[in-house]
């Protein structure tokens, strides 16, 4: 039923070169997209004085916190590597859920971190092959963080250049199990799909609609680059227009969807300045205006 579909709204994922914006157009956002790493600095499991955080980051934070809703979009969990599992991590990520009274936490499907001893940082979000015994390591990692987290938990779908070859599973299919015996939430990425389905020759609506669309609580949407005949998720500039037509066919069909984020590496801003961030908020906000109104027409 329609009144039971929650209200979505749009956000912006921090950087930055948003910092006066947040404060000129918080009219324009429903919520903030927060990355805490980017908050704090980390030695490691085997270093001291973890999680030391950093006051002028954390500074506009608190301020934006007075005037909107948070959401926590982390980048240094790496719930999928073999050998690491780093509950003083998730903990820390909780204290923050409770202090700023997070509506949902996210993490990548994805791996940086290699070696229980001494680590190897990649700084990227590394993709991983979709197999029964990735799953079997996951599933407890995920309801682990959900209890200690307090609140919604999603993992974002990755982006990956290179297939693995003879995987036992697609990436909807695995996506759909791990949702499935976790509960957990999916951040599904649009610019994400794009540029697998652009680089694979799939088809990136076929893909969606083999998703739980249900369970999405979240949409990133962003733009890219060619390079070299790679379409790259480099989140440079306004939203590629396929990745708006990809939130029109999810949109009608994720009835959980609470969030509509838009992402840009700061590096762009003199490509967007306030107006263009502005007009992709006005445009995503549109798609979900369009589509409330198709759904209460049902």
């Amino acid at each position: 039923m329609a009144s039971e579909r929650p209200k979505a709204g749009v956000g912006v994922l921090f950087n930055p070169a948003l910092i006066d914006f947040v404060g000129t157009h918080g009219e324009a956002l429903d919520y903030l997209a927060v990355i805490p790493d980017r908050c704090w600095a980390d030695p490691g499991p085997s270093g001291t004085g973890r999680f030391r955080e950093l006051a002028a980051p954390l500074a506009i934070i608190e301020r934006a916190a007075l005037r909107l809703p948070v959401v926590l979009h982390s980048i240094g969990m790496s719930l999928c590597s073999a050998e690491v599992f780093d509950l003083a991590y998730v903990e820390n990520l909780a204290g923050w859920c409770r202090r700023f009274d997070c509506r949902w936490a996210s993490e990548h499907l994805s791996f940086t971190r290699v070696g229980g001893g001494h680590e190897v940082n990649a700084s990227l979000a590394l993709p991983v092959a979709y197999d029964a015994e990735l799953l079997e390591l996951l599933a407890p990692r995920v309801r682990d963080v959900q209890r200690r987290l307090g609140r919604p938990f999603l993992l974002e779908n990755n982006v990956y250049y290179v297939d693995f070859p003879e995987q036992e599973m697609g990436e909807a299919e695995f996506l759909n199990r791990l949702m499935d015996e976790t509960d957990c939430g999916l951040l599904l990425d649009l610019h994400n799909v794009h540029t697998n389905a652009r680089n694979h020759g799939f088809d990136a609506e076929s893909f969606l609609h083999a998703l739980d669309l249900e369970r999405v609580l979240e949409v990133h949407v962003a733009g890219g680059d060619e390079m070299m005949g790679f379409h790259t998720d480099s989140h440079t500039g306004p939203v590629t227009p396929e990745v708006w037509r990809l939130l029109e066919c999810v949109a009608p069909h994720a009835t959980q969807l609470r969030g509509v984020t838009f992402e840009f590496h700061e590096s762009s801003w003199p490509l967007l300045h306030a107006a263009g961030v502005q007009a992709q908020l006005d445009r995503a906000r549109e798609i979900l205006g369009s589509c409330a109104v198709a759904t209460a027409a049902v």
